[in-house]
């Protein structure tokens, strides 16, 4: 249905934004003006501790001035529950009183129709489920019980059974007065082009219904009780209620625990998401088997800014993640992205569930590797880089793979990240190929042109010992975040090239990584990985030279582990913003202690003859630095009690969290 601006702005005036707003925040008593419809809070977006996020009642409409987040009270809604902009548009118009206008005539007739066979759909779902509990249904019972499916769990998604008659259903609705034509188009009968009677779609399965975003009916999956049987799943056909492109199931249970979770677990099949469900995993959906659309990663984003996908860890399994790969890319948008999980091979979710409980799944889940690692392993495990040729073959698959993203600051994230690691890859293999010459100068073979493999990797170039500096920590670790977050690099690099760093590698590192980020972004990094400064890889070494993990899932050295040495905070997936302020925090470290060093100069030419202007300015240069040192002590304290949230906040595969909700009878 579509939605007049008259009616949205009378919806808007009659209920006030605040409202909306007040069950997900606690007003600030001290900045906010009721009276003047002004209200302030921490925001409900990312975790804060001072209320950045505002409420202009007289405008109608919130913003946050710590992560930038907007809108009305529909986009309000839409963001904090997952509804869809109808749902929203719905729910307020019952809240303020406003009648929402009655459909054109074509409209009402298509409502009416899928009305109708919503309730054929419900019909036939309660038709299987009492047939499950029939002699009949003595296989599809063994077949629960093999899947260790509770009792609550089958009630709760009416699962049922479906006779191996031709007619069973048919006969069944038909008694209860539904047309055969409806049945047909409802999807629950096949009916034959040559003329003979219609049959039933469904026959000796195991039947789960497939519900909406309301938890209305509208399809069904079928698993074959057979051994024989083919296809082992069987879905209903497209329909005027059911859509497998932009279907996801099990998406109304899942919406208010992956919101309140902030995460999002998606698996390949219903019988593993209902496996999961029951392990305490409320927050799992499943894709019906289709290739991921559009409509559907943007129904995931409902749920989770980065959901994470299980994958089984086979050659399918892994096609199955390049596939869903290149169906996100371009969609991906500023705070939204995936993770990849591959499940050791031959395992799927209920196998984790029966040996180790919903902490072996947990385990897996928090080896996710972010979609970008995916992308990266796909095109270089397989790629020869042994000739100019080949190089600048893979950099232009993966520029052409970036290039397709819409979102022009994920893209020059992107960019810059993949330029990092082909800088890297390319340096390892000609230095790997120059050890394997030797003196004579004759390769000792082709090995070293493989783009993937650990044999050809040079040993690792010698990592510097920290010296006595105090800074040398901050200086380090910048460069660590730097790289793992380009776009902070990007969106900071004239300050970061203006910092003063005392540690001459640090220091040659940092100007070689701004001039990628400026002057040599255009320049391919076959033509100029070379002539950058050995010292760059030393520190680049540090953080992709290590074995990552490969996308069939083994167990290997992850990225950044000295990073996350550092900064052991990284580990509990902090929010973007966090992020940004430490890196901040850190680039304020170190111009304080340039400042630092400026005014020690400047009083040093003193000397003894210091006139009025010299001392005034020497005054100011002092009050602006124990300003600078008073903001950066209050951001320090910040950070810090913010972390102490982080860290005590269990992650959204936490088994505490699953344990506890799969104790509340599920």
């Amino acid at each position: 249905m579509r939605f007049s601006p008259g009616l949205l702005d009378e919806i808007r005036a009659r209920l006030p934004l605040s409202e909306v707003v007040a069950r997900r925040v606690s007003w600030d008593r001290r900045k906010t003006q009721v009276a003047r419809g002004d209200f302030w809070a921490c925001c409900p977006f990312h975790q804060e501790k001072t209320p950045s996020f505002h409420v202009d009642d007289r405008r109608g409409r919130y913003k946050c001035f710590g992560c930038g987040a907007s809108g009305d009270h529909f986009r309000f809604l839409t963001e904090t529950e997952g509804l869809s902009f109808p749902e929203a548009v719905e729910r307020l118009a019952e809240q303020s009183g406003v009648p929402l206008p009655a459909p054109d005539p074509r409209a009402a007739e298509r409502a009416e129709m899928r009305a109708s066979l919503a309730d054929v759909c419900e019909m036939a779902a309660r038709y299987f489920q009492a047939e499950l509990t029939t002699s009949g249904g003595e296989a599809a019972r063994a077949y629960v019980t093999r899947r260790r499916l509770k009792p609550e769990t089958v009630r709760e998604f009416r699962i049922g059974f479906a006779p191996n008659g031709r007619d069973g259903l048919k006969r069944h609705l038909l008694g209860k007065g539904v047309d055969e034509a409806a049945m047909v188009e409802a999807g629950l009968l096949i009916r034959p082009d040559d003329g003979r009677a219609s049959y039933d779609r469904f026959r000796n399965r195991l039947i789960i219904p497939i519900q909406d975003d309301r938890g209305r009916v509208v399809a069904f999956g079928g698993r074959t009780l057979d051994p024989d049987g083919q296809p082992k799943y069987l879905n209903s056909p497209e329909t005027p209620l059911f859509h497998k492109g932009t279907m996801v199931f099990n998406f109304h249970r899942a919406r208010e625990p992956a919101y309140r979770l902030g995460q999002a677990l998606v698996v390949e099949g219903y019988m593993d998401a209902i496996a999961l469900w029951q392990a305490g995993f409320t927050h799992v959906v499943a894709s019906l088997g289709t290739a991921f659309t559009e409509e559907q990663v943007g129904r995931l984003w409902r749920l989770a800014p980065e959901p994470v996908i299980c994958f089984d860890g086979d050659a399918a399994g892994v096609a199955a993640a390049h596939r869903a790969v290149d169906r996100i890319l371009p969609v991906l948008r500023s705070g939204h992205s995936f993770g990849f999980v591959f499940l050791p091979d031959g395992k799927d979710p209920d196998d984790l569930v029966a040996e180790g409980g919903a902490a072996a799944v947990s385990a897996q889940l928090d080896r996710a590797m972010p979609l970008i690692d995916v992308l990266w392993s796909r095109e270089v495990e397989s790629a020869r880089i042994d000739t100019p040729e080949r190089k600048a073959a893979l950099e232009k698959s993966l520029d052409d793979l970036v290039r397709s993203i819409a979102d022009e600051r994920v893209k020059r994230g992107y960019q810059l990240d993949i330029r990092l690691r082909l800088s890297n890859l390319f340096y390892r293999q000609a230095r790997a190929m120059r050890d394997q010459a030797g003196p004579g100068g004759a390769s000792g073979g082709k090995r070293a042109g493989r783009a993937g493999g650990a044999p050809d990797a040079p040993p690792s170039l010698s990592r510097a010992e920290a010296p006595a500096g105090p800074l040398f920590g901050s200086e380090r670790t910048l460069c660590g975040l730097c790289l793992k977050y380009p776009e902070l690099l990007e969106r900071y690099v004239e300050r970061i090239s203006l910092a003063g760093i005392s540690d001459a590698l640090h220091a040659r590192f940092r100007d070689e990584l701004c001039r990628i980020a400026t002057e040599l972004q255009d320049v391919p990094v076959s033509s100029f990985f070379e002539t950058l400064d050995e010292r760059f890889y030393q520190i680049l070494s540090e953080v992709l030279e290590g074995e990552e993990r490969g996308a069939r899932g083994g167990r290997l050295q992850p990225r950044f582990q000295d990073l996350m040495q550092r900064l052991p905070i990284l580990r509990h997936d902090p929010p973007a913003d966090f992020i940004e302020d430490l890196f901040c925090h850190y680039l304020d470290t170190l111009e304080i202690r340039g400042l630092e060093q400026e005014l020690e100069a400047e009083l040093d030419a003193l000397g003894e003859a210091v006139d009025e202007e010299a001392w005034q300015r020497f005054r100011a240069q002092s009050q602006d630095l124990a300003r600078r040192r008073e903001e950066c002590a209050r951001d320090e304290q910040d950070l810090a009690d913010r972390g102490r949230v982080l860290r005590n906040a269990r992650p959204a595969t936490a088994v505490a969290a699953m344990t506890a909700q799969s104790g509340q009878g599920h």
